[in-house]
């Protein structure tokens, strides 16, 4: 996917104000714009200014579009995958795009915002009621396995007085029920934008997202892990106790077991009504070889085994 530099598109800084933004665009607009502009490739240039105007001019939008661009230094035209949890902590107080708008740009576009959960629309002449705010947060794994009180802190973009981005930074202490699984929403009534002329607050809506975990892989309520075992484990078969996120468990190799044999431990995912599996990888690791006497145990193995790793290769 291709990286989008939205501040190089509209030819602004990085701290351009939002007046700075809105004249760029008009200027480009005026050079664009298919029914006026004598460009051969009009057309698709005014549908990237439109597509940087639409992030830029949004301060929730470019806020998140900014903390992504810190994550690494990303140039127009290069291969790009957002890294995960970009926009987590992010309070927003409006869907940023349905899915006509995010068809209409970009699949960088598309990645970033045509995903965002649908609340309320912002409240303008006859809404009185507060907006619903939504954010992505991040857990631990084992936040699902045992649940967990979290104290998280929310920012929220706006404009300052210079039209320049700014932040309200807010924190909640959460409880995090057992058995929550990426993309889960849980909802805080009463804890989104404030109601006007004594109407009720809107809810705050927190979409779970897991952080990478040094060993396990989630998908949905499964959990995945890769299960070093020893040469004569895998071929002998054995009984082997292991960590697993919620405490110990005993697991029984096959006989004649190959690498990436799948073990699966059903119920051992997370926790649910219906839980989740959890499912091994068999890793086979060789031990090294450090002393004759183990350089000979290696060369009794390859005397004695009348085995060719090779055979299906026709050599």
């Amino acid at each position: 996917m291709e990286f989008k530099d939205y501040y190089k598109i509209l030819g602004v800084a990085r701290e351009a104000t939002a007046d700075e933004i809105k004249k760029a665009f008009r200027g480009l607009a005026r050079k664009y714009h298919p029914d006026v502009s004598k460009e051969t490739n009009a057309e698709e240039k005014m549908k990237e200014v439109n597509e940087a105007y639409t992030v830029l001019s949004d301060p929730e939008k470019r806020a998140a579009y900014n903390n992504l661009g810190q994550g690494g230094n990303f140039q127009s035209g290069s291969g790009f995958q957002p890294p995960p949890g970009w926009d987590a902590g992010f309070e927003f107080s409006h869907t940023h795009s349905d899915g006509s708008q995010a068809a209409d740009f970009s699949d960088f576009f598309a990645e970033l915002f045509g995903k965002q959960m649908r609340g309320r629309p912002p409240y303008g002449e006859h809404k009185m009621q507060g907006n619903d705010h939504h954010a992505k947060i991040m857990l631990d794994l084992e936040d699902a396995y045992h649940g967990a009180t979290r104290s998280l802190t929310l920012r929220a973009p706006k404009l300052d007085n210079q039209g320049r981005v700014i932040f309200d930074d807010h924190t909640l202490n959460i409880r995090i029920p057992k058995g929550v699984h990426a993309g889960q929403v849980i909802r805080l009534a009463g804890q989104g934008g404030p109601g006007m002329a004594g109407e009720k607050s809107g809810d705050l809506f927190l979409q779970i997202q897991f952080n990478q975990h040094s060993r396990y892989r989630v998908d949905n309520k499964d959990v995945y892990a890769s299960l070093p075992v020893a040469p004569w484990e895998a071929a002998l078969g054995a009984t082997i106790k292991i960590p697993v996120p919620d405490g110990f468990v005993e697991v029984r190799v096959p006989e004649n077991s190959q690498p990436g044999r799948k073990l699966r431990l059903k119920g051992r995912g997370i926790p649910a009504a219906i839980p989740g599996d959890l499912y091994l990888l068999l890793e086979i690791v060789l031990p090294p070889v450090v002393s004759d006497k183990e350089r000979g145990i290696y060369q009794t193995m390859a005397r004695e085994f009348a085995f060719n790793p090779r055979q299906n290769l026709g050599v």
